[in-house]
């Protein structure tokens, strides 16, 4: 009310109606961590388990269901350091795999370690990792010097998991191993000489099924037949063939699957290949994540990798997907996950989140229908206050249909807005969706209008469109994001004499080549722990010190040295025509801090104007809550500079 009496005071006295400051969502509030993530059900609904994050300080925690007040035990982990999965293996005992955040840009990336821990905090053990001489049996694993992963467990919960393993001095080898994490003590159970492949075990125990991309960037699946390994020919694996389940009947298994290499499907089929039957696809995009009934668990639906997600139902009759289509009207526009049940099925953890929404996580007594919420993963989020995220098609300059997302400031319409084109890392198997994006709400709530392409080489539709991004990092891409921006301006959505360039990783070498490839087109590009040199990524940063790293940039970037040069900003700085704003940390593993230096001399070689942001102590992307802060302000001031402060609303 005093606001709006302020707001009729200047109207009557003829003076301008200015937006408070404190109207403007601080910017605080988006570089904050959300300090409870991660939730998992026990086998008897007794207990959650989540990830809890204090400033970089993470630790396990286990509540009782019925008293979230106080932790009844927690599992402290080293600065950075963290859970990045938890899996329950009886109703007392949960098996952690260890991960470290070398930045805010990338997921988390897995350490190879395997603790294990009792509800309560006792009997903690290192069941598998590098560092030889931890644990129960630390005396006797010398030889775990490798990485290794939670890759399953069996149907019912015996306090047993499958571990799968990559030793660092055998990268042309795959194992999975049965392991008892109460005794530690493990037996192999699944070895292929192939480095970098998954494993499908039956409800047998017995591993049925070994696929995925080996070390020589191929993809490749091989079925077990007695106690030998055949290879699956093209007929049955089409481009991809992916087993992850057994059918309810133990006569079926489930597969994602993809003929020719369009969006990707989910079939059902016999062991041998036969009897293969379509259960769900999208023609736009590949079938997603599943939602899985209680045990014995077969999937109800699968989620679209694009648009507004939506179910796809593969058995509408199943209690479990009349419950999710129940859930799903008492929260309109939000999604809805089901992230597991109790091994009876009376209790079912399961989160709502959408665009504007970080996410909400609650508990649900399936007899009685009582829901109870445990917590919100970022509370000072008011969803109400956040930008809609809206997805749409346009077509490139080659007739190619390709999503766009649109982020469009609250209470502002999408007509001749200042916008920011935000690129996404990767770029390959990477995509922009329709959640809530911390970037895209930043900018929106600063009053810009905020365009994200998929481009070609993104995941999401396909094998096809992935590899259509091989080698052409610097052209075909970034003509995708050209041709975004000129749709955006042609719809009347973006002002074209407002348009500035904004990314991250991938992203950021993205912002800087667009320029290039585009003069005239933006007003000012950042670029964010971005890649800068592409024949850099063979000398310096963590991709290439492994095989499988090394094949990886042979395959997306290739060997040539002037093509290499001719597709890297440091290369072309003369060409840039726009002032830039380089942010990087020095402690970048991904894309080293030398990557920016390179950029920095190239543009005072060329005399192009820059601006300069580097933090030491930071790695892809800042973490530090202050330095995102600091991030932050420079991003707002620096497109104010050079595009005029966004649009507010009327």
């Amino acid at each position: 009310m005093r606001k709006l009496r302020a707001a009729l005071v200047a109207a009557c006295l003829g003076l301008p109606a200015v937006a408070a400051a404190a109207d403007l969502i601080p910017v605080e509030s988006f570089a904050r961590h959300a300090s409870m993530s991660m939730p998992r059900l026990s086998p008897d609904g007794q207990h959650i388990a989540v990830r809890m994050d204090d400033g970089g300080n993470h630790a396990l925690v286990i509540y009782d269901v019925a008293d979230m007040s106080k932790p009844v035990s927690m599992l402290r982990m080293p600065k950075f350091e963290m859970p990045v999965d938890v899996q329950w293996v009886s109703p007392t005992r949960l098996v952690v795999e260890k991960g470290k955040m070398l930045g805010s840009i990338d997921r988390p990336v897995g350490t190879g370690e395997i603790l294990a821990t009792n509800v309560d905090g006792s009997h903690q053990d290192y069941l598998f990792g590098y560092q030889s001489g931890y644990g129960t049996r630390g005396d006797t694993r010398q030889a775990d010097d490798g990485w290794g992963s939670i890759d399953g467990l069996p149907a019912k919960a015996n306090g047993h998991f499958y571990l799968g393993a990559q030793l660092w001095n055998d990268e042309n080898h795959s194992r999975l191993f049965d392991v008892d994490a109460m005794k530690n003590v493990r037996h192999l159970i699944g070895d292929i000489g192939v480095g970098g492949l998954s494993f499908m075990v039956g409800p047998d125990g017995k591993v049925e099924f070994a696929y995925g991309t080996n070390t020589d960037f191929e993809y490749v699946a091989y079925q077990r037949l007695g106690d030998r390994w055949a290879q699956l020919g093209k007929a049955q694996t089409g481009k991809l063939f992916a087993p992850f389940a057994t059918a309810p009947d133990g006569q079926h298994i489930y597969a994602k699957y993809s003929a020719s290499g369009g969006p990707t499907e989910l079939v059902e089929q016999r062991l041998d290949g036969a009897d293969r039957k379509l259960l769900a696809k999208d023609d736009f995009g590949s079938v997603g994540n599943a939602q899985w009934t209680a045990p014995p668990l077969q999937p109800f639906a699968v989620i679209t990798t694009t648009g507004t997600p939506r179910p796809i139902y593969v058995d509408p009759s199943l209690p479990a997907a009349k419950l999710y289509m129940a859930i799903s009207q008492k929260f309109p526009g939000e999604f809805v996950d089901f992230i597991n049940f109790s091994e009876d099925g009376r209790e079912l953890l399961f989160s709502v989140s959408s665009d504007r929404d970080p996410g909400t996580y609650y508990l649900i007594d399936t007899e009685h229908y009582k829901v109870v919420k445990l917590f919100t993963a970022a509370p000072w989020i008011d969803p109400a206050k956040m930008a809609e995220r809206v997805p749409m098609r346009f077509k490139a300059s080659d007739g190619m249909e390709l999503e766009a997302i649109l982020t469009v400031p609250n209470g502002v319409p999408m007509e001749k807005l200042p916008m920011v084109l935000l690129p996404h890392g990767g770029p390959h198997g990477v995509s922009d969706d329709w959640f809530f994006d911390w970037d895209a709400q930043f900018l929106a709530s600063r009053g810009y209008l905020v365009l994200q392409v998929n481009y070609r080489g993104s995941g999401g539709r396909g094998v096809n469109f992935e590899q259509d991004g091989y080698l052409k990092w610097g052209t075909r891409i970034q003509q995708d994001l050209i041709d975004g921006v000129k749709w955006a301006e042609q719809q009347q959505y973006a002002d074209p004499d407002r348009v500035c360039v904004y990314g991250g990783s991938f992203g950021g070498y993205s912002a800087l080549m667009s320029v290039i490839r585009a003069p005239k087109l933006f007003k000012c590009a950042i670029g964010y722990a971005g890649v800068y040199d592409l024949a850099m990524m063979y000398k310096k940063g963590d991709v290439r010190t492994r095989a499988s790293g090394r094949n990886y940039l042979a395959n997306v970037i290739g060997k040539d040295d002037a093509a290499l040069a001719a597709n890297s900003p440091d290369q072309l700085a003369a060409q840039i025509d726009v002032p830039v704003l380089l942010i990087h940390g020095e402690a970048d593993q991904r894309a080293p801090f030398a990557q920016a230096k390179a950029m920095r001399a190239a543009l005072d070689a060329a005399h192009k104007p820059y601006e300069w942001m580097a933090k030491p102590n930071e790695g892809h992307g800042f973490y530090t809550e202050a330095n995102n802060v600091e991030r932050l302000n420079r991003m707002q001031d620096f497109l104010a500079k050079y595009i005029g402060k966004g649009a507010t609303p009327p």
